[in-house]
Protein backbone atom coordinates (compact mmCIF):
# COMPACT_ATOMS: atom_id res chain seq x y z
CA UNK A 1 0.00 0.00 0.00
CA UNK A 2 1.26 3.26 -0.98
CA UNK A 3 0.25 6.96 0.34
CA UNK A 4 -2.20 7.15 -2.11
CA UNK A 5 -4.11 4.18 -0.96
CA UNK A 6 -3.62 5.32 2.61
CA UNK A 7 -5.54 8.79 1.43
CA UNK A 8 -7.87 6.43 -0.68
CA UNK A 9 -9.17 4.64 2.40
CA UNK A 10 -8.72 7.62 4.51
CA UNK A 11 -11.57 9.71 2.26
CA UNK A 12 -13.52 5.92 2.08
CA UNK A 13 -13.56 6.48 6.00
CA UNK A 14 -15.71 9.59 6.01
CA UNK A 15 -17.85 11.88 3.73
CA UNK A 16 -17.61 15.36 2.21
CA UNK A 17 -19.91 18.67 3.20
CA UNK A 18 -20.31 22.41 2.81
CA UNK A 19 -20.11 24.72 5.35
CA UNK A 20 -19.84 28.69 4.85
CA UNK A 21 -20.02 27.84 1.00
CA UNK A 22 -16.48 25.81 1.26
CA UNK A 23 -16.44 22.18 0.66
CA UNK A 24 -15.01 20.22 3.27
CA UNK A 25 -15.25 16.75 4.70
CA UNK A 26 -15.35 14.85 7.87
CA UNK A 27 -14.52 11.71 9.67
CA UNK A 28 -17.54 10.99 12.76
CA UNK A 29 -17.46 7.97 14.43
CA UNK A 30 -19.52 7.03 17.62
CA UNK A 31 -22.56 7.55 18.84
CA UNK A 32 -23.38 9.55 22.33
CA UNK A 33 -21.94 13.01 22.99
CA UNK A 34 -20.21 14.12 20.26
CA UNK A 35 -16.41 15.29 20.53
CA UNK A 36 -15.52 17.66 17.87
CA UNK A 37 -11.70 17.49 17.44
CA UNK A 38 -9.99 20.56 15.51
CA UNK A 39 -6.55 20.17 13.50
CA UNK A 40 -4.06 22.81 13.29
CA UNK A 41 -1.00 22.18 10.70
CA UNK A 42 0.51 21.17 8.27
CA UNK A 43 -2.44 18.07 9.11
CA UNK A 44 -6.08 17.93 8.82
CA UNK A 45 -8.64 15.40 9.84
CA UNK A 46 -5.98 12.31 8.97
CA UNK A 47 -4.65 13.38 12.33
CA UNK A 48 -6.90 12.15 14.37
CA UNK A 49 -7.85 8.81 12.55
CA UNK A 50 -6.41 7.02 15.62
CA UNK A 51 -8.19 9.06 17.97
CA UNK A 52 -11.73 8.79 16.60
CA UNK A 53 -12.25 4.98 16.98
CA UNK A 54 -10.88 5.51 20.79
CA UNK A 55 -13.27 7.95 21.58
CA UNK A 56 -16.07 5.89 19.66
CA UNK A 57 -14.75 2.33 22.11
CA UNK A 58 -15.45 5.16 24.93
CA UNK A 59 -19.42 5.45 24.04
CA UNK A 60 -18.39 8.87 22.19
CA UNK A 61 -19.07 10.26 18.83
CA UNK A 62 -16.03 11.54 17.62
CA UNK A 63 -15.77 14.36 14.82
CA UNK A 64 -12.89 15.84 12.91
CA UNK A 65 -13.49 18.36 10.11
CA UNK A 66 -10.81 19.20 7.73
CA UNK A 67 -10.19 23.40 8.02
CA UNK A 68 -9.93 25.27 4.55
CA UNK A 69 -6.67 24.83 2.73
CA UNK A 70 -5.98 21.32 4.19
CA UNK A 71 -6.62 18.05 3.99
CA UNK A 72 -9.56 17.30 1.57
CA UNK A 73 -11.32 20.54 2.13
CA UNK A 74 -11.54 22.83 -0.64
CA UNK A 75 -8.79 25.63 -1.15
CA UNK A 76 -10.42 29.01 -1.98
CA UNK A 77 -8.10 31.73 -3.55
CA UNK A 78 -10.18 34.48 -1.85
CA UNK A 79 -10.55 32.91 1.79
CA UNK A 80 -9.71 34.34 4.64
CA UNK A 81 -6.94 32.18 6.17
CA UNK A 82 -6.34 34.24 9.06
CA UNK A 83 -7.34 32.06 12.79
CA UNK A 84 -10.66 34.63 12.78
CA UNK A 85 -11.58 33.09 9.42
CA UNK A 86 -10.78 30.00 9.92
CA UNK A 87 -13.03 30.28 12.87
CA UNK A 88 -15.79 31.63 11.55
CA UNK A 89 -15.51 28.94 9.17
CA UNK A 90 -15.34 26.19 12.41
CA UNK A 91 -18.57 27.40 13.25
CA UNK A 92 -19.99 27.08 10.05
CA UNK A 93 -18.85 23.42 10.12
CA UNK A 94 -20.56 22.86 13.71
CA UNK A 95 -23.64 24.53 12.38
CA UNK A 96 -23.78 22.33 8.77
CA UNK A 97 -23.31 18.84 10.67
CA UNK A 98 -26.21 20.24 13.12
CA UNK A 99 -24.19 19.88 16.36
CA UNK A 100 -26.04 21.96 19.41
CA UNK A 101 -23.44 21.23 22.13
CA UNK A 102 -20.40 19.50 22.40
CA UNK A 103 -16.92 18.84 23.83
CA UNK A 104 -14.36 20.05 22.30
CA UNK A 105 -10.35 19.04 21.44
CA UNK A 106 -7.67 21.57 20.13
CA UNK A 107 -4.30 21.40 18.94
CA UNK A 108 -1.39 23.42 17.36
CA UNK A 109 -3.08 26.18 15.59
CA UNK A 110 -6.54 24.43 16.00
CA UNK A 111 -6.10 25.82 19.53
CA UNK A 112 -6.61 29.61 18.45
CA UNK A 113 -9.17 28.01 15.89
CA UNK A 114 -10.91 27.23 18.56
CA UNK A 115 -10.73 29.25 20.90
CA UNK A 116 -12.37 31.57 18.12
CA UNK A 117 -15.02 29.04 17.86
CA UNK A 118 -15.89 28.96 22.18
CA UNK A 119 -15.87 32.69 22.00
CA UNK A 120 -19.01 32.93 19.05
CA UNK A 121 -20.66 30.15 20.83
CA UNK A 122 -19.61 29.53 24.41
CA UNK A 123 -23.08 28.14 26.00
CA UNK A 124 -22.61 25.53 23.19
CA UNK A 125 -18.86 24.12 24.32
CA UNK A 126 -19.89 21.51 27.33
CA UNK A 127 -16.11 20.97 27.86
CA UNK A 128 -12.77 21.95 26.46
CA UNK A 129 -9.50 19.69 25.82
CA UNK A 130 -6.47 21.37 24.68
CA UNK A 131 -3.30 19.48 23.25
CA UNK A 132 -0.09 20.89 22.53
CA UNK A 133 -1.16 24.72 21.51
CA UNK A 134 -0.75 28.36 22.16
CA UNK A 135 -3.03 30.88 24.02
CA UNK A 136 -0.47 33.97 24.60
CA UNK A 137 -0.17 34.37 21.12
CA UNK A 138 1.02 38.09 20.89
CA UNK A 139 4.93 36.61 22.22
CA UNK A 140 4.64 33.53 20.31
CA UNK A 141 7.66 33.00 17.92
CA UNK A 142 7.19 29.66 15.32
CA UNK A 143 9.46 26.79 15.72
CA UNK A 144 12.41 26.90 12.98
CA UNK A 145 10.70 24.19 11.35
CA UNK A 146 7.63 26.47 10.48
CA UNK A 147 9.08 30.02 10.59
CA UNK A 148 10.02 29.67 6.69
CA UNK A 149 6.75 29.39 5.74
CA UNK A 150 5.15 32.54 7.20
CA UNK A 151 7.79 34.35 4.78
CA UNK A 152 6.40 35.48 0.91
CA UNK A 153 8.58 33.62 -1.51
CA UNK A 154 11.18 31.63 1.01
CA UNK A 155 8.00 30.54 2.18
CA UNK A 156 6.98 28.86 -1.45
CA UNK A 157 10.83 27.31 -1.74
CA UNK A 158 10.53 25.68 1.37
CA UNK A 159 7.53 24.00 0.25
CA UNK A 160 8.54 22.89 -2.65
CA UNK A 161 11.69 21.56 -1.14
CA UNK A 162 9.27 19.52 1.73
CA UNK A 163 9.77 16.13 0.05
CA UNK A 164 8.42 13.02 1.90
CA UNK A 165 12.04 11.86 3.22
CA UNK A 166 12.26 15.50 4.71
CA UNK A 167 8.82 15.28 6.33
CA UNK A 168 9.69 11.95 7.59
CA UNK A 169 12.68 13.47 9.45
CA UNK A 170 10.77 16.43 10.75
CA UNK A 171 8.18 14.33 11.89
CA UNK A 172 11.01 12.02 14.27
CA UNK A 173 12.57 15.03 15.44
CA UNK A 174 9.72 17.21 16.59
CA UNK A 175 5.99 14.91 15.89
CA UNK A 176 6.49 11.63 16.64
CA UNK A 177 8.20 10.04 19.67
CA UNK A 178 7.56 6.39 18.49
CA UNK A 179 7.90 6.35 14.97
CA UNK A 180 7.52 2.32 15.09
CA UNK A 181 3.41 3.67 15.63
CA UNK A 182 3.21 5.47 11.74
CA UNK A 183 4.00 3.46 9.08
CA UNK A 184 6.20 5.40 6.18
CA UNK A 185 2.73 5.42 4.05
CA UNK A 186 0.85 7.47 6.27
CA UNK A 187 3.54 9.84 6.89
CA UNK A 188 4.07 9.88 3.26
CA UNK A 189 0.34 10.85 2.99
CA UNK A 190 0.72 14.07 4.97
CA UNK A 191 2.81 15.49 2.32
CA UNK A 192 -0.18 14.60 -0.32
CA UNK A 193 -2.68 16.02 1.06
CA UNK A 194 -0.73 19.33 2.12
CA UNK A 195 0.23 19.79 -1.22
CA UNK A 196 -3.42 18.31 -2.67
CA UNK A 197 -4.42 20.70 -5.85
CA UNK A 198 -2.84 23.62 -5.43
CA UNK A 199 1.19 22.80 -4.05
CA UNK A 200 0.50 24.07 -0.64
CA UNK A 201 -0.50 27.66 -1.95
CA UNK A 202 -3.56 27.64 0.72
CA UNK A 203 -1.49 26.29 3.68
CA UNK A 204 1.08 29.26 3.00
CA UNK A 205 -1.86 31.69 3.37
CA UNK A 206 -2.46 30.00 6.43
CA UNK A 207 1.10 30.53 7.78
CA UNK A 208 1.12 33.69 6.80
CA UNK A 209 -2.43 34.82 8.68
CA UNK A 210 -1.17 34.16 12.16
CA UNK A 211 -3.01 36.97 14.32
CA UNK A 212 -0.45 37.69 16.84
CA UNK A 213 -1.56 40.36 18.69
CA UNK A 214 -2.35 41.71 22.34
CA UNK A 215 -6.18 41.86 21.61
CA UNK A 216 -6.20 38.17 20.39
CA UNK A 217 -4.15 37.23 23.59
CA UNK A 218 -6.44 38.59 25.51
CA UNK A 219 -9.52 37.12 23.28
CA UNK A 220 -8.67 33.23 23.76
CA UNK A 221 -6.85 33.94 27.73
CA UNK A 222 -10.32 34.94 28.22
CA UNK A 223 -12.52 33.05 26.81
CA UNK A 224 -10.03 29.77 28.80
CA UNK A 225 -10.58 31.52 32.16
CA UNK A 226 -14.33 32.43 31.88
CA UNK A 227 -15.61 29.20 33.61
CA UNK A 228 -18.20 28.92 31.16
CA UNK A 229 -16.98 25.39 30.44
CA UNK A 230 -14.26 23.19 32.16
CA UNK A 231 -11.02 22.80 30.53
CA UNK A 232 -7.63 20.50 30.70
CA UNK A 233 -4.28 20.38 29.16
CA UNK A 234 -3.08 17.39 27.94
CA UNK A 235 0.24 17.80 26.53
CA UNK A 236 3.12 15.96 25.07
CA UNK A 237 5.80 16.46 27.24
CA UNK A 238 8.95 15.76 24.70
CA UNK A 239 7.05 18.47 22.09
CA UNK A 240 10.32 20.68 20.87
CA UNK A 241 8.07 22.97 19.07
CA UNK A 242 5.82 24.01 21.88
CA UNK A 243 7.63 23.14 25.24
CA UNK A 244 5.61 22.35 27.83
CA UNK A 245 7.43 24.29 30.05
CA UNK A 246 6.57 27.80 28.28
CA UNK A 247 3.62 27.02 26.22
CA UNK A 248 1.64 24.17 28.46
CA UNK A 249 2.26 26.57 31.82
CA UNK A 250 0.49 29.19 29.70
CA UNK A 251 -2.08 27.07 28.94
CA UNK A 252 -2.58 25.81 32.60
CA UNK A 253 -2.49 29.62 33.92
CA UNK A 254 -5.16 31.25 31.14
CA UNK A 255 -7.51 28.00 32.01
CA UNK A 256 -6.99 28.10 35.81
CA UNK A 257 -6.42 24.41 36.26
CA UNK A 258 -4.57 22.50 38.95
CA UNK A 259 -2.08 20.15 36.55
CA UNK A 260 -1.43 19.61 33.11
CA UNK A 261 -1.48 15.71 31.64
CA UNK A 262 1.63 15.00 30.44
CA UNK A 263 1.71 12.00 27.89
CA UNK A 264 4.66 10.66 26.49
CA UNK A 265 4.93 12.51 23.29
CA UNK A 266 6.11 14.80 20.97
CA UNK A 267 3.81 17.66 18.95
CA UNK A 268 1.90 15.18 17.00
CA UNK A 269 0.84 13.23 20.07
CA UNK A 270 -2.07 11.62 18.20
CA UNK A 271 -0.33 9.45 16.56
CA UNK A 272 1.19 7.26 19.47
CA UNK A 273 -1.17 8.89 22.36
CA UNK A 274 -4.08 8.28 20.98
CA UNK A 275 -5.79 5.84 23.42
CA UNK A 276 -4.37 7.93 26.10
CA UNK A 277 -5.66 11.20 24.41
CA UNK A 278 -9.33 9.17 24.14
CA UNK A 279 -9.25 7.48 27.56
CA UNK A 280 -8.66 11.25 29.28
CA UNK A 281 -11.17 13.09 27.30
CA UNK A 282 -13.77 10.15 28.02
CA UNK A 283 -13.13 10.97 32.03
CA UNK A 284 -13.13 14.26 31.68
CA UNK A 285 -16.39 14.29 29.95
CA UNK A 286 -17.59 11.76 32.74
CA UNK A 287 -20.40 9.14 32.97
CA UNK A 288 -22.62 8.92 30.11
CA UNK A 289 -26.25 7.39 30.25
CA UNK A 290 -26.17 3.61 29.21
Amino acid sequence: MDSREVITRHEASGRHFTAGGVGSFVIDEGSGEPVVCIHGVPTSSFLYRKVLPELASRGLRGIAFDLPGLGLAERPVDFDYSWTGLGRFALAAVDALGLDRFHLVVHDIGGPVGFELASAVPQRIASLTVLNTLVEVDTFRRPWSMQPFAVRGVGKAYLRSLNKPLFRMLMRLQGVADMSAVPRQELDAYVDLLKRGDGGAAFLSIMRGFELTRAKRDQYVGVLGSGLFPVQVLWGEQDPALPIAKHGASLRRAAGTDEIIALPGKHFLQEDQAPAIAKHVARFVGPRPG
